[in-house]
């Protein structure tokens, strides 16, 4: 049966659109359909690392999300007296090229995602259309979309599903969630600021057993304030102007913003017990839900969409067994449940409100940052622990982007596939890049990283397959796929 795209992707929030943007660009037909018209317009996510903005560079993004983003340089904990218990530091070299945190404005990211898809030949947004059903056969997917009493039957030969935290496609299928226990209800508020000079400029989380609090801030001019709803005060009640002036007026400037968005969230520690069932895969929200205090939620589905394009193009491409996609979860999984854990260990240093509890925290923390008061650094990611990967040293780590002399980023050095870092010129099959890092012109900064290994074999991903001897590393690529 003729198909009408390689892939349908099911929703176009930042998940879905970086995905058909990095199929699309592989030569990938996408059709990427979308119950909403337009990009929702305020704010839902408010931080990115160094990782997600190399993304945004191999998308072709970072010029215009720059612009409406900012460098965080800390994140601080403090008590309801404002002493800080603990303080990250956020790194502004990284080894990806980038800084080590963003905080940025969401609508302005997504609209720059749409615009390189609106610009794909091979790429199609469907906006306005809302997913019915779907039915899997051997050769691929039809699904029914409508949009205002209209019927459309798309067939592609793999779906994906960014459809949000209340999946559709998760739910037609029965697949469960793996809960971590952690359910907290938020009342969220972003705001417009015309003065934030006397706020401080990163990251806080007022760990206040009365009422624990976040400020944030986002984008320039912009900032997020998150108020823990107490038991027994309605949602709704909370909502109301009077209610959220008062929680915001112990702030300095506070009086000066413009309230631009409300609302409560349940903040959720969540992970789909399968993330494909057959020829149909899950990603973003729809396949693990994050709590927001490691500012890695969306970064976690952004990092599914670079784990998930490059293996599904080998193998539309005959490439690669269907047997790679099997991959997916074993890779992303370990690493979603980690920063998982992390964002709740946070969460509860903030979200503690029992007095005395809250008191020895405040007092064990004190003492352990007075018998070492440096910041501490912000946990790394994970590397891939299992998966498409030869057992070696560094396999699963992501590799440094090379730079130039002039210090200027060089993933297009890279390419757009798998790469091979030798210490000299060397053959290699079709679609496979040769680095030399001897004569890359980075001060030897990637020869240093390679360390002793004779090469390492990079996957599309920047990811590392392996290292050792560069023949070796070839014949095992070719064998694992």
């Amino acid at each position: 049966m003729r198909s009408d795209a390689d892939v349908l992707i099911v929703g176009l929030g930042p998940v879905g659109a970086a995905l058909a943007c990095l199929l699309s660009a592989r030569g990938v037909t996408v059709i990427a359909a979308e119950r909403e018209t337009e990009v929702y317009r305020l704010p839902r996510a408010a931080h990115f690392d160094a990782e997600i903005m190399r993304l945004f560079q191999q998308i072709g993004i970072a010029d215009e999300v720059l612009p409406v983003s900012r460098p965080i340089t800390a994140y601080e904990f403090v008590t309801a007296a404002g002493a800080v218990i603990m303080r990250f530091a956020v790194s502004g070299d990284t080894g990806q090229g980038w800084a080590g945190g963003y905080l940025f404005h969401q609508p302005a990211l997504e609209e720059a995602l749409r615009r390189r898809i609106a610009a794909a030949p091979s790429a199609e947004m469907a906006l306005g259309w809302t997913l019915e059903d779907f039915a899997e056969d051997a050769d691929g997917v039809s699904a029914r979309l409508t949009r205002d009493g209209e019927t459309r039957t798309v067939r592609a030969r793999y779906l994906v599903a960014c459809d949000g935290a209340n999946s559709t496609v998760r739910k037609a299928l029965g697949i469960g969630l793996s809960d971590y226990g952690f359910d907290e209800p938020w009342l969220v508020v972003d705001t417009l600021m015309p003065d934030e000079s006397r706020l401080k400029p990163y990251g806080l989380q007022i760990c206040d057993p009365a009422r624990p609090v976040t400020v944030m801030p986002m984008s320039p001019g912009r900032r997020r304030w998150e108020f823990m709803l107490l038991p027994g005060e309605d949602p709704a009640a909370m909502l109301e102007d009077e209610t959220v002036r008062r929680l915001m007026r112990p702030f300095a400037a506070a009086s000066e913003a413009e309230i631009v968005r409300k609302a409560v969230y349940r903040f959720h520690g969540l992970v789909a017990r399968a993330w494909r069932r057959g020829r149909v895969f899950l990603a973003g929200d729809a396949a693990h839900q994050t709590p927001p205090f490691a500012g890695q939620g969306m970064c976690s589905g952004l990092r599914d969409a670079a784990n998930l394009a490059w293996k599904l193009d080998l193998v539309l491409k005959g490439r690669a067994s269907d047997a790679l996609l099997d991959s997916y979860q074993t890779e992303r999984e370990p690493h979603v449940r980690q920063v998982i854990e992390l964002a709740i260990a946070m969460g509860r240093v903030v979200c503690e409100r029992d007095p005395e509890k809250a008191a020895e925290r405040d007092r064990t923390m004190l003492a352990a940052r007075a018998a070492q008061p440096d910041d501490a650094a912000t946990p790394p990611q994970p590397g891939l622990a299992a998966g498409f990967l030869h057992p070696s040293p560094r396999a699963g780590d992501l590799a440094p982007q090379p730079r130039d002399a002039s210090g200027g980023r060089r993933d297009a050095a890279l390419g757009a596939g798998f790469c091979l870092l030798t210490r000299g010129p060397h053959a290699a099959p079709p679609g496979i890049a040769v680095l030399d890092v001897t004569a890359l012109g980075d001060g030897g900064a990637l020869a240093a990283w390679l360390g002793e290994a004779e090469a390492a074999l990079l996957r599309p991903d920047r990811h590392v397959f392996g290292t050792g001897a560069p023949d070796m590393l070839l014949d095992r690529l070719a064998a694992s796929l």
